[in-house]
């Protein structure tokens, strides 16, 4: 129903108009670098981008590249700029224009869980996609008890799901120590009593206490005792590690992604990680049974998103589909991970000491430390 008057529009009902591939206008008034560095896609979205800055004496000269008959989203940083712009639309007598709450910033905190299957012997298995971001994590439920793995720096969503599933969360793992966001494991397990796993590897600057994530330990979660069997896989880091949840899904972390694999260079090592990289894929993976669902902690690509939001694969098909599954030569590889990279992650090596401990912004300092996408694959672009 068309309506003259503005009108917010939350980050999860615009997840969902994404999801549903309705037709949304995004008019994004943020400065052109801002806006070519990061951006919302997905769906059937449309996107266009004239900066505020040039809007501020009217938007007569815009009104001709904005569509009639479509909803009309208008974004920025924070919120403010936008509904200055919508309410000038409005007032040129265009129908159905909202802001983005929040903004830019509240999209990309936004989480949206989305039920990746049941477990066997009783339990799920959710993902929670921080669409804004690509961001992946997890959550095992079953008996009473969960376990997340990449917890992500909200953690009161990840509190407030397992208290809807009437679940205590026993447990919160990180599959390596991340570069591009800040883990919100060792928070969710100090505010719930949970243990906190970390790859060892990948914690010798740490100044806290874990519980080492080490091959051959298993991990259950409820009374249907569902095994998190974790597989050492370095090569995005030294320590990372995968993980196998009731001999169904390979939660693959940063190694493999749906449409690329793991960079090796956010820790300075590129030259010395390069070859674990490959023998993980090439071999470690290759190994293990192809009906394995993959789950990887990252997306790149709004076309990864699969039905409801899921990103995930089979890995047989990624073996024939990925292209970094399909480099013949070690030379070729090596060079394919070393030179073909996107730019690193913002404020990646701040991000890198605040998940050791070593470090201690603010909500607001971290919030600006995780602006833009994600950047920890090979391929994206």
């Amino acid at each position: 129903m068309a309506t003259t008057t503005m009108q917010a529009m939350t980050p999860q009902q615009l997840t969902k108009k994404i999801l549903a591939n309705e037709e949304v206008f995004i008019l994004d008034v943020r400065n052109t670098s801002e806006f070519d560095n990061w951006k919302i896609d997905g769906g059937k979205t449309e996107i266009l981008n004239i900066p505020y800055f040039d809007l501020l004496d009217g938007v007569d000269e815009a009104l001709d590249k904005i569509p009639n008959g479509k909803d009309i989203l208008v974004v920025c940083a924070k919120e403010g700029s936008s509904i200055f712009v919508a309410e000038q639309l409005v007032e040129a007598g265009r129908m159905n224009i909202h802001y983005l709450k929040g903004g830019m910033k509240a999209w990309s905190e936004y989480l949206e869980p989305v039920k990746v299957g049941d477990l066997k012997d009783g339990g799920e298995l959710f993902q929670f996609v921080r669409i804004g971001k690509g961001c992946l994590s997890y959550m095992v439920l079953s008996g009473g008890e969960a376990a997340t793995i990449d917890t992500l720096r909200m953690t009161e969503v990840f509190e407030q799901f397992a208290n809807d599933k009437g679940a205590k969360i026993k447990h919160t793992l990180d599959t390596h120590l991340h570069a591009d966001h800040i883990s919100g494991g060792r928070m969710l397990a100090e505010k719930t009593g949970a243990t906190y796993w970390l790859p060892p590897k990948d914690a010798t600057e740490v100044i806290f206490e874990y519980e080492p994530l080490e091959e051959g330990r298993e991990i259950t979660v409820g009374k249907s005792k569902i095994r998190i069997q974790p597989i050492y896989s370095p090569g995005h880091t030294i320590g990372s590690t995968s993980f196998i949840v009731d001999d169904q899904y390979l939660l693959s972390g940063d190694i493999l992604f749906v449409e690329s694999i793991g960079r090796p260079d956010l820790a300075g090592k590129a030259e010395d990680w390069v070859a674990d990289l490959r023998t993980t894929l090439y071999e470690t993976y290759k190994d293990l049974s192809e009906d394995l669902i993959v789950l990887p902690a990252h997306f790149g690509k709004a076309t990864e998103l699969g039905e409801g939001g899921r990103v995930s694969a089979r890995l047989g098909d990624l073996f024939k589909s990925n292209p970094g599954l399909n480099i013949a030569s070690d030379e070729e590889f090596r060079s394919t991970v070393t030179e073909n990279l996107p730019p690193q992650p913002n404020a990646y090596q701040e991000i890198r000491q605040t998940n050791m401990g070593r470090m201690s912004p603010n909500e607001e300092e971290q919030r600006e430390m995780e602006m833009g996408p994600n950047r920890c694959a090979v391929h994206d672009k």
